[in-house]
């Protein structure tokens, strides 16, 4: 399904929804401007890359090459962004290792890249080399349930492995979208309130650091940069190429949506921060505001468990919000077909958007100024609940920040290239006026831009000891960019 996360379709049972999936720096984010300090005991300017003597050990694509630019190109078509110098695929550390080498040594921008969700493009730098990590992308279930997996490897791989195994992993719907970017960033995902974020289930991350040293950050090893690696962002401290994961018994769901009537909008959200807020945590659900004239609502989700446990909650949530639903669906599934309903039929397609993010810190009070936000205009806004197993984790104990939010919204508005600027400007406006009515973070995995206060608002508290850990593992800025960590 497209990135709006509920498909805009007519008929019973047609609604899918994107969490944080299709979602910006849902890849192995960025590193993106270079360092400008000459190493030690050299003088004048640096070395230009030697494509040609990393070619010999690693698969590189330059610009004459005809597969170079739909390789580097950003999931986000309406971005029109200059070129990167090459792109190299890498399918074992060692090659990792000889790119970080080139651009260390050539003061270029290097970046990480494996699904190319990132929101701002921040994948592919200008000039600089992409280290695309997508070759790795095995997934193995161990004996105890532990998950070895590759940083290249998409979610729909990641899925489809653990259902094999009869296991499961909370993360997003978007099926194209690597899950090292996801996981760096926190992970929201369709499993959260009752499983947790995606990087609460890390163990262990083999990773290549800035000096081109490679190591293993885990709870006893590299403990600073373990901590960072959950949720501090991806493309701030080192590029990970491989993942262990605990994981759960893959469970057994009910997929669920509720179409209500246009001019209904505003008493569903409300209705719904209630419910979602008091909800047990087998429950997610996602609220999706469509932009119209009036805009309208959508409710969907999945429950752990039954439909005989989940329609006595439905049925609260309508009596609540006053309005009947004129789409009413609520299906059984197992782990691996609800994931596959999330995706909807589409995710790997290339589409235009501009979008921002807000996290909702506190109830909501001026419901109607908030839905007066999309009120005529081309733009959705889609509230992602959280709570649950989310918030029983403190606000420090990961880099994740945003553990006792309510929700988080994004805002989302199709855009291709003629018209991306007047929807950006747009997106910006909404994201600024929502600030005041839901709170002042925002989730680094959908990377904003355009955002003035991106530092503070992606990790809150936590954002002074990210700083700290950037500059211990990254002391040149190796993997210094426009809304990177390393100063």
């Amino acid at each position: 399904m497209d990135r709006r996360g509920f498909l805009r379709l007519a008929g019973a049972g047609a609604a899918a929804l994107a969490t944080g999936a299709c979602g910006a720096g849902a890849e192995a984010p960025p590193s993106g401007t270079s360092a400008t300090t000459t190493p030690p005991g050299t003088t004048g300017p640096p070395p230009p890359p030697d494509w040609a003597a990393l070619r010999a050990k690693v698969p590189v694509l330059l610009p004459p090459d005809k597969d170079f630019t739909a390789a580097w190109s950003p999931f986000n078509s309406a971005l029109q962004l200059p070129p990167p110098a090459a792109l190299a695929r890498c399918e074992i550390p060692e090659q990792v290792q000889e790119c970080l080498e080139v651009a260390r040594r050539s003061k270029i921008p290097v970046a990480a890249r494996s699904g190319g969700h990132s929101y701002a493009g921040f994948s592919a730098p200008a000039g600089g080399l992409v280290v695309d990590v997508s070759p790795m992308r095995e997934v193995r279930v161990q004996a105890d349930g532990t998950a070895v997996i590759g940083a290249g490897a998409k979610l729909a791989d990641v899925y489809a492995g653990l259902a094999r195994a009869g296991r499961a992993l909370p993360a997003g719907s978007c099926p194209s979208v690597g899950i090292a970017g996801l996981a760096l960033g926190g992970g929201i995902g369709v499993l959260a309130r009752k499983f947790g974020l995606t990087c609460d289930h890390l163990r262990s991350a083999q990773v290549v650091l800035a000096d081109g040293s490679l190591r293993t950050a885990s709870a006893d090893s590299e403990q600073e940069l373990f901590w960072a690696l959950r949720g501090g962002g991806g493309g701030n401290f080192a590029l990970v190429t491989q993942f262990e994961f605990g994981t759960v018994p893959a469970p057994g769901l009910t997929v669920f949506s509720l179409r209500f009537p246009a001019g209904s909008a505003a008493s569903v959200l409300g209705a719904w921060q209630d419910w979602i807020g008091s909800a047990p945590p087998e429950l997610w659900s996602i609220c999706h505001l469509l932009g119209g004239t009036p805009p309208a609502a959508m409710v969907a989700g999945c429950y752990v468990g039954g439909a005989g446990g989940l329609n006595p909650l439905l049925d609260q949530l309508v009596s609540a919000a006053n309005a009947k639903p004129t789409q009413r669906m609520a299906q059984p599934k197992g782990y691996l077909d609800a994931m596959r309903h999330f995706a909807g039929h589409g995710g790997g397609k290339r589409e235009g958007f501009a979008a921002a993010s807000r996290i909702v810190e506190h109830k909501i009070t001026n419901l109607d100024r908030v839905v007066g936000q999309v009120q005529g205009r081309k733009m959705d806004l889609l509230f992602d609940g959280l709570g649950g197993a989310v918030g029983e984790i403190g606000v420090a104990d990961t880099a994740f920040p945003h553990r006792k939010a309510l929700a988080s919204v994004q805002i989302y508005a199709p855009a291709e290239r003629a018209e991306h600027a007047r929807q950006l400007a747009a997106v910006t406006e909404v994201r600024d006026a929502l600030t005041g009515l839901v709170g002042k973070g925002s989730y680094v995995n959908y990377l904003d831009a355009a955002q003035q206060d991106w530092a503070k608002a992606y990790y809150g508290p936590n954002l002074d000891r990210l700083r700290a850990v950037a500059t211990r593992y990254d002391p040149d800025g190796v993997f210094r960019f426009a809304q990177g960590l390393t100063s």
